[in-house]
C-alpha cells in the first residue's frame, strides 16, 4: 500500500534570533557598527575606559592621568570656544642628508604624515584665550616623538614672527623625546635658532609662556621649553633631558620618587606652578591679561 501520510513542510533554515529581523534592523545592530576603538585601557589601574566619556573629560582618566594628546585636540581644548584661526608652517627641505636607518627618511615622514594628518610635528593657530589674543605653537608627540628638526624648528620661528607682527604674547605647548636623529647637526641647529626667535620677543617685550607636556625631554629642554618668562606644567608630565635610566644608570644611584615630574619640579623651582589641563584656558588668559598690563617688560 502507498503511503498516505501527507509530506512535511520544508524546514526553514535557522540563522539564530536575529535572522527574524528586518535586514534593515540587522545592519543597525550588526557587529561592523561598534567601533574597535570605543574603549581605551587606563595605563594605571587597567581598567577600560569608555571613550566618549574620556573625551569630555579631555583625556584625563579617573585616576587623574593627562593622557597624551594631538595638535588638533591641544588647539581646540586652548583657545577659546575652540575657535582659533591656523597658521601655516614654513616648507622645508626634506632628508637633506639622504638617511636612512634601515628605513628611509622620507618613508618615515611619508608614514608620520599619514598617520597624524599633520606636516611635522608643530600646528600654530592665533585666537583668544582666555579673554586674551596670543599666538600659540603646539608640539605633537605623534608626529615621530615631537622630535625638533628643521620644520619644527622654522614652525616655531614662524610662530614667534606671528605673534611679533600682531603684537601679542607666544604660548608654547612642548612635547618632544629629543632632537630628530636623521637629520644630524641640521636639528640641532634649532636650538639655536629657536631662542634667538625667543629674544626677538623679549626686546618686543611681548611675554613667551611655555606649557611643559608629557614628555619634554632633549634638547628642547635645553632651548625653547626653559626660556619662558612663565613655566606651567600638566600634572605628571615627564620633563627633563635625559631620560631617568639613563641617569642612574650613569651615576649608579637610585632616583627619589617623583624624579623629573612636574610636581616634583615645581618643588625644585624649575616650574611655577603645575595646572590641570581643564583649568590651563582660565589660567593663560589670567597671566596674559597680567603680563601684557601696559606692556610691561618681560623677564
Amino acid at each position: 500500500m502507498a503511503d498516505k501520510t501527507p509530506p512535511k513542510p520544508p524546514q526553514e533554515k535557522r540563522g539564530g534570533w536575529l535572522s527574524r529581523f528586518a535586514p534593515g534592523v540587522r545592519k543597525i545592530v550588526s557587529r561592523r557598527d561598534t567601533p574597535d576603538n570605543l574603549w581605551v585601557k587606563d595605563p594605571d589601574s587597567g581598567d577600560m575606559l569608555y571613550r566618549p566619556d574620556l573625551e569630555a573629560a579631555l583625556w584625563v582618566t579617573p585616576s587623574g592621568r593627562h593622557m597624551r594628546i594631538n595638535a588638533r585636540q591641544r588647539l581646540g581644548y586652548t583657545f577659546d570656544g575652540g575657535e582659533f584661526e591656523p597658521i601655516d608652517t614654513p616648507d622645508v627641505p626634506e632628508d637633506p642628508l639622504k638617511f636612512s636607518d634601515g628605513k628611509p627618511y622620507r618613508e618615515r615622514l611619508a608614514a608620520a604624515r599619514k598617520a597624524t594628518g599633520q606636516k611635522d610635528a608643530m600646528a600654530i593657530g592665533y585666537g583668544e584665550v582666555g579673554g586674551s589674543p596670543c599666538v600659540v605653537v603646539v608640539q605633537d608627540f605623534t608626529f615621530m616623538g615631537g622630535s625638533l628638526g628643521m620644520a619644527a624648528g622654522e614652525a616655531f620661528i614662524a610662530a614667534a614672527r606671528a605673534a611679533l607682527q600682531r603684537g601679542v604674547p607666544l604660548v608654547c605647548f612642548t612635547a618632544a623625546g629629543g632632537a630628530r636623529m636623521q637629520e644630524g647637526a641640521l636639528s640641532l641647529m634649532q636650538m639655536a635658532r629657536t631662542t634667538l626667535a625667543v629674544q626677538e620677543l623679549k626686546d618686543a617685550q611681548l611675554p613667551y609662556v611655555v606649557v611643559l607636556t608629557d614628555p619634554t625631554t632633549g634638547g628642547v629642554t635645553a632651548s625653547y621649553a626653559m626660556l619662558g618668562d612663565v613655566h606651567l606644567a600638566e600634572p605628571g608630565a615627564l620633563i627633563g633631558f635625559a631620560g631617568p635610566r639613563v641617569i642612574e644608570t650613569t651615576i649608579r644611584e637610585k632616583l627619589p620618587p617623583g624624579f623629573q615630574r612636574s610636581e616634583y619640579l615645581q618643588e625644585k623651582g624649575m616650574v611655577d606652578r603645575v595646572v590641570a589641563r581643564a583649568d590651563l584656558p582660565e589660567t593663560l588668559g589670567r597671566i596674559l591679561s597680567m603680563l601684557m598690563g601696559g606692556r610691561r617688560k618681560a623677564a
